[in-house]
Parts: structure tokens; C-alpha cells; sequence
């Protein structure tokens, strides 16, 4: 058994949590961080350069170009399904739980968190199969009710392979709002929203007035970690365009893990996994500051 010493005998139990974490998250960071100021191929020991490789990054044009399209994934990760998921959590709350009872509202949330079951390489897969540009299944149909003139290769041209990406992780990402959303509406009670009714307030103004102001902790929340996962997405481009065509689809993980993995140049990937993890930092500390402001503007109401 550990120690006890008084009062203080609890820090001993936060030791082992300290240790993995030391090892499996601080070591990994700080060796990252020493070679992004390196050049390294992975063999010979790296040699020391300086910010040699933080220059070379803020004059990178593919580098800021995989930035750009992590906005994208944001609007394709946050924006979109943190909206969609906040009006169908509503909706299955408000409308389907009360008219046509809670099990089918329940079934259909599972049915929206579906995607975010399946590993998210196997559903790139089974998406770039549906988008083929032979005999994918969407130019099938296309050409089966005579619009074979919209048959286009989604994933293979420059100028929809971004959207296409986009659509597919809107898709993926929507259970996980809606799930969140519901559970927060659990401690709404439905008395407010039969009061706002027989006071002839619309489904809108019940969902403007009651349901973002009490669930407002779960939207940053939601917010906040979709943003995290946009920032760092790598599987669905893995899987399906590999950063292509050219540089259009291309993210910074996949970038940096191309330097890494493909050009072994090691010390510049890690600066790229460095700069990325820098960005995740600031944001997730606008977002906490955010939701502190916001609950105190609350409380002082």
C-alpha cells in the first residue's frame, strides 16, 4: 500500500497518472519540439540549425495552403454539424420526444451517431467506393435519371475534391452534436417549453430562447473539441486523396507526416507538428477564455 502522511498522502495517488503522462505525452512533445529546430532524416544524429526550419516554414506556400484548408475542415467539422446537430437535438427533443414519444427520438440520435462508430479510415473508404469516377455509385445514379452531364471525378479534381472531403466529414461529425445536445436537453424541463407554447411562442422562439441560453456550456464544449479534431485531421485524407490532387486537399498532419514518412525530413515535419500544435493551444485558450466571459455575463444578469 502507498504511504499515507496526513493530510498531504493524497499526491501520492496522482503519481502514476504523472508518470504516463511524462511519458507517453510531455517526453514525445519536448523531443518533437528540439527537432523542429534540427535537421534529421531519421539516421544519422540530428544536426543542430536553429530557426532555420521555422523560417522555411513561414515562407512555405504548400504549408499555408494545408492552413487554409483546415478552415475548411472547420467549417466541414464545427460550423456545420455544431448548427445541424444544435436544430436536430432540438427538433428530437421539442417535437419527436414530446408528439411521438421518447424511443423514437432516441432511435433516431442513435441513428445520426452512426458514423461516429465506424473507424473513420473504414468510412473514407466505403466514401471514396461511392465516389468513384467509373463506376462509383453517385455517377451510377447520376446517369441513371439522366444528369450523366454531373458525373464528375469527385476526389480526383482539384476543384471538388476539397468539397467532397468537406460533405463527407459534415456526415461523420453530426452524430456527435446531437448526441451532446440531447443529453444536455435531459435537464430542461419540459414545462418551459409547454409554458413558451401556451403563450404562443413558435418552435423558433423557443429554441432561440430556451434551448441555446441552457445548453450554451455544451455548445462550447462541442465547439471547442470539434475544432481541436478539424485542426488535426488525418485519417479521411489519408485514406482518400493522400493531399491530393496536387496540394488541394492537403491538412498540416498529413503534411507534416509526409515530411516525416515520405521526404524524411524529419526536423521540418516536426516543426510543422510543432507550429500545429501551437495553433491548437492558442485556440483552445480563446475558447475557455470565451466561455468564462460568457458565464460571468450570465451570472451578472
Amino acid at each position: 500500500m502507498l504511504p499515507y502522511s496526513g493530510r498531504g498522502g493524497f499526491w501520492w495517488y496522482l503519481v502514476p497518472g504523472f508518470a504516463l503522462l511524462t511519458v507517453i505525452i510531455l517526453v514525445p512533445l519536448g523531443w518533437n519540439v528540439y527537432l523542429s529546430f534540427t535537421s534529421y532524416r531519421g539516421i544519422l544524429p540530428p544536426i543542430w540549425i536553429g530557426g532555420d526550419n521555422w523560417t522555411r516554414l513561414f515562407s512555405d506556400q504548400v504549408f499555408w495552403t494545408s492552413f487554409l484548408n483546415s478552415i475548411a475542415m472547420i467549417i466541414a467539422m464545427v460550423v456545420a454539424p455544431t448548427l445541424l446537430g444544435l436544430v436536430l437535438a432540438a427538433m428530437l427533443f421539442d417535437l419527436v420526444g414530446r408528439k411521438f414519444g421518447g424511443k423514437l427520438a432516441s432511435f433516431l440520435r442513435a441513428t445520426y451517431y452512426l458514423p461516429q462508430i465506424l473507424p473513420v479510415v473504414i468510412a473514407a473508404i466505403v466514401i471514396g467506393w461511392i465516389l468513384r469516377p467509373s463506376d462509383g455509385a453517385l455517377n451510377n445514379i447520376l446517369n441513371a435519371i439522366g444528369l450523366g452531364s454531373l458525373s464528375h471525378n469527385w476526389l480526383g479534381s482539384p476543384d471538388t475534391a476539397l468539397a467532397s472531403i468537406m460533405v463527407v466529414m459534415v456526415w461523420v461529425q453530426l452524430g456527435y452534436p446531437v448526441v451532446i445536445f440531447m443529453a444536455a436537453l435531459q435537464r430542461v424541463d419540459p414545462e418551459l417549453y409547454e409554458a413558451a407554447e401556451l403563450d404562443g411562442a413558435n418552435w423558433f422562439q423557443r429554441f432561440r430562447a430556451i434551448t441555446v441560453s441552457i445548453i450554451r456550456p455544451e455548445i462550447f464544449v462541442v465547439t471547442l473539441t470539434c475544432t481541436i479534431a478539424a485542426l488535426k485531421v488525418f485519417g479521411p485524407i489519408y485514406a482518400l486523396t493522400r493531399g491530393g490532387p496536387g496540394t488541394s486537399t492537403i491538412v498540416p498532419s498529413y503534411y507534416s507526416y509526409s515530411e516525416f514518412f515520405q521526404t524524411q525530413q524529419v526536423g521540418y515535419g516536426a516543426t510543422i507538428a510543432t507550429a500545429l500544435t501551437v495553433i491548437i493551444v492558442i485556440v483552445s485558450i480563446l475558447f475557455i477564455l470565451a466561455q468564462n466571459r460568457a458565464e460571468k455575463a450570465e451570472r451578472s444578469n
